[in-house]
């Protein structure tokens, strides 16, 4: 099976940090950053980074940096949107995103996320996590945490994704449930989706990296 391209979303605001790139911030002597590539080079056929502005700060990472294609910080699905530009134009079917603030995601995520989507005509999977395990994402039907940044995205769906945006589109799984996405449980006593918005989240990571 060909592999998944990957796309590393980076492009919010980053409020509750003071703003910024929370992917550059220090953990274990390196940016968040370094750990996600890290983490999901095995797991994909090739990576990009979707994030805005001068695209130099982040030279030292090697991949392509995929501007938002439309403006006004829309959320992380114009990101998946430009994820799925760059895919299409390699001829890939596919792209898995991943959050740059989120450095202990699951090294199967990219496997998990496929073997849900098979037999879709369009595979469009979220993964998603056990209530309880964390509060802070969206609830799906079945009690489910889904975490809409996570994702196994079809390029064949991406015209449909900008006219959603066009007309105003923000939230994630109103977009994936219109087009019956599935989601891929992850079940870990630690979070694995945990991600750092906030100097104490940052706290947090480091001490969870030295265990």
């Amino acid at each position: 099976m060909t592999l998944s391209l990957g796309v590393i979303l980076a492009g919010g605001q980053a409020t509750r940090m003071g703003g910024g790139d929370k992917g550059l911030l220090i953990l274990d002597d390196r940016p968040i950053l370094a750990h996600v590539i890290e983490r999901f080079a095995p797991q994909v056929g090739a990576m990009a980074l979707n994030a805005n502005g001068d695209p130099a700060r982040f030279d030292d990472f090697n991949l392509p940096v995929l501007a938002d294609p439309i403006a006004g910080f829309a959320g992380p699905l114009v990101g998946v949107l430009a994820g799925l530009d760059w895919a299409a134009e390699q001829g890939a079917e596919t792209v898995v995103t991943v959050a740059a603030d989120t450095p202990f995601f699951p090294p199967d995520l990219v496997g998990h996320l496929t073997e849900v989507a098979n037999e879709m005509a369009h595979p469009l999977v979220l993964a998603a996590t056990p209530r309880g395990q964390t509060e802070t994402r969206s609830m799906s039907g079945s009690g489910l945490i889904r975490h809409p940044t996570f994702g196994l995205w079809p390029t064949a769906l991406r015209h449909d994704l900008r006219s959603a945006l066009s007309d105003g589109l923000r939230k994630v799984v109103i977009w994936t449930e219109k087009h019956a996405g599935r989601e891929a449980v992850f079940d870990d006593a630690l979070d694995p989706f945990f991600n750092v918005n906030t100097p104490e989240d940052l706290a947090t990571a480091r001490r969870r990296v030295q265990t």
